[in-house]
C-alpha cells in the first residue's frame, strides 16, 4: 500500500534543499584582510660589512619590538613640516595615520620603501577616498634631516599629495615616537641598521598594524586601512554606518590589475539569497495552510 508523506518531512525536505542552495549561492568575498603571519614580509636594512652594526642590530628582536608596539597610544608630538611650520600630531586624529620613518641620505631602503609606499598610498586613495587617510615621512636622522632636506627628499619621490608631509623634530621626539611605535633603528658607519617598518595608526593615534619589507604587497597596507575607513567593529546604528559596512565587504582587490574595485556579484548572490528564502517562506506556508485545511472537522 501506498504511503503518504508527513508534513514534518516536507518541511524538513524544504529547509533543507533551501539552506544548501543559500550555501553554494551566497558569493564568498574575493579578498579578506590579511591573515599573514605578523613576521610575513619583514626586512631589515644594515651593512653587511659592518659587525658593529650585525652585533648590534638583531632582526628578531627588532621585530618583536615592533608588534609589541601594536595597541600603543601614541604621544601628542610636534613636529616641523618641510615649509617651517609646526604641526602637532593631535592634527591627524579622525582618520586613520600612516607613519614611515627614513633618513634622507638613505641611499637605497628609504626611496625604495616610500616609493612602495607612494604606489600603494594611491591605490587605496582610489578605493576609500583622497581623503580617508593622512601619511607622514619623518626624518630620524635628526642631525642631517631637515625641513629643507625633508623637502628635497619629497621633490625626489615625486610626492606632493596634500595629504602626505614631510616632517623632522628634535632628538628627543623623534626618540620618544620611534619608541612608542617599536621602531628601532642604530646608527652605523654607512648610515642606519634599522627595520623597514610602515606603521598604521587608528583615529584615536593607537597603533594598529605594522607593514614590513621594502616591496610589501599592496593589500597589506590597503586591508588594515579599507578596515580602519568602513569600520569593522561598530554595530549598523546608522544609514552612513550601512553604506561603509557595504563598502567594506564589496571593495575588493583585484590581484591581476593590482587595484581594488567594487564587486557586484556580492549583492547579486545577496538578492539571490532573499529570494531562495521567500520562496522557501511561500512554500513552508502553503503546506502549512493545506495540512491546517485537512486537520480541519468537516
Amino acid at each position: 500500500c501506498s504511503q503518504s508523506i508527513k508534513p514534518f518531512s516536507i518541511y524538513t525536505l524544504v529547509l533543507a534543499v533551501g539552506f544548501l542552495s543559500i550555501g553554494f549561492l551566497w558569493p564568498l568575498p574575493l579578498a579578506a584582510e590579511d591573515t599573514h603571519d605578523a613576521t610575513h614580509g619583514a626586512a631589515s636594512h644594515h651593512d653587511p660589512s659592518s659587525h658593529e652594526a650585525a652585533k648590534d642590530f638583531d632582526d628578531k628582536a627588532a621585530l618583536a619590538i615592533s608588534q609589541s608596539a601594536i595597541g600603543t597610544k601614541i604621544g601628542d608630538y610636534r613636529f616641523t613640516d618641510k615649509s617651517g611650520k609646526t604641526i602637532p600630531l593631535a592634527d591627524f586624529k579622525g582618520k586613520p595615520l600612516v607613519i614611515s620613518l627614513i633618513y634622507t641620505s638613505c641611499a637605497h631602503a628609504c626611496p625604495v620603501t616610500t616609493r612602495t609606499l607612494a604606489e600603494t598610498a594611491n591605490i587605496a586613495f582610489d578605493a576609500l577616498g583622497t581623503d580617508s587617510f593622512s601619511i607622514v615621512s619623518i626624518g630620524f636622522d635628526t642631525k642631517i634631516d631637515t625641513p629643507e632636506r625633508m623637502r628635497q627628499f619629497a621633490g625626489r619621490m615625486r610626492i606632493n599629495d596634500p595629504n602626505w608631509h614631510f616632517l623632522t623634530a628634535d632628538a628627543e621626539t623623534v626618540r620618544a615616537l620611534s619608541q612608542d611605535i617599536g621602531f628601532l633603528f642604530f646608527k652605523s658607519p654607512k648610515g642606519f641598521d634599522h627595520l623597514a617598518q610602515t606603521t598604521i595608526l587608528d583615529a584615536e593615534g593607537m597603533v594598529y598594524r605594522q607593514v614590513y619589507g621594502e616591496n610589501f604587497e599592496t593589500p597589506h597596507l590597503v586591508e588594515p586601512l579599507k578596515n580602519l575607513v568602513f569600520g569593522t567593529e561598530t554595530p549598523f546604528a546608522s544609514l552612513d554606518d550601512l553604506i561603509n559596512k557595504i563598502k567594506l565587504f564589496c571593495t575588493v582587490y583585484d590581484p591581476a590589475g593590482n587595484h581594488y574595485r567594487f564587486d557586484y556579484s556580492l549583492f547579486i548572490g545577496m538578492f539571490v539569497g532573499m529570494a531562495v528564502i521567500m520562496m522557501l517562506i511561500l512554500i513552508l506556508f502553503r503546506a502549512w495552510w493545506r495540512t491546517s485545511k485537512m486537520r480541519r472537522p468537516s
